[in-house]
């Protein structure tokens, strides 16, 4: 038994759908899409292959929260007096969710080397644009690597005691205000090339969904989208047979 689903309009006395209509087998009409029959949001396993794994889901958007309350921070100390408690206290936040990216970036490349699902790009997507999809993610994980350990290196050479996580950190190093302010540059100039590259990063995911409609954002979310709906739908004689 399998049934055909779509909108559809008698003309002449023919049965013809203004969407193009899709056959469905049984168990597609269970779960089709990440969505059960009652229409709630599901994660099941009938697009599993087209998805990333859920571990590699979770240290995704994991990431996305660290990142964001850093540039938060970043924006705020910059907003409020630097000798303030309050920025001290923004400072502190600031580096602990930066300390916090730099191992779960490690632990997201262990994971992704050893044990991650990575579903295949589209086969309608060109080479060229995997190659930039590549490229743009490698550069994503390289920044998150580098950019806690120029920020760090910048504190240890203010030669400063300060706060990590729960810790009070001593002076570790003697001040260097000239080694500080490479890092500290380098620290504000990466800062810049992550924004871009996440920037990227985004709209090339809008671009899929909203544009090519071909369902690789639903890669990386927590749940899968509806379906997207064809731009030009054309009228089709739809059949149906029950058996």
């Amino acid at each position: 038994m399998f049934s055909v689903q779509g909108n559809f309009e008698i003309q002449d006395g023919v049965c013809l759908s203004t969407h193009p209509a899709r056959v469905l087998l049984p168990e597609q009409l269970e779960m089709r899409n990440g969505f059960d029959v009652s229409g709630k949001l599901t994660n099941g396993p009938k697009d599993k292959g087209k998805r990333f794994d859920q571990t590699t889901i979770l240290l995704h958007w994991l990431t996305v929260l660290l990142i964001t309350i850093q540039f938060a921070t970043a924006w705020l100390r910059g907003a409020v007096h630097h000798e303030t408690s309050l920025a001290a206290a923004i400072l502190t936040i600031h580096r602990t969710a930066g300390t916090l990216t730099w191992f779960v970036v490690l632990i997201r490349l262990v994971w992704r080397h050893r044990f991650a699902y990575l579903p295949p790009f589209p086969e309608s997507m060109p080479k060229l644009q995997q190659a930039m999809a590549k490229a743009n993610e490698y550069g994503l994980y390289l920044l998150l690597f580098l950019q806690p350990i120029t920020g760090l290196c910048g504190t240890l050479f203010h030669g400063q005691p300060f706060q990590l996580l729960v810790w009070n950190i001593p002076a570790l190093v003697a001040p260097n205000p000239e080694i500080r302010v490479l890092f500290v540059e380098a620290h504000e100039f990466g800062a810049k090339v992550l924004i871009a590259l996440i920037g990227l990063h985004a709209a090339a995911a809008l671009f899929h969904q909203f544009v090519l409609r071909d369902d690789v954002l639903q890669r990386m979310l927590p749940a899968t989208l509806p379906p997207a709906r064809a731009r030009k739908p054309k009228a089709q004689l739809a059949i149906s047979d029950a058996e």
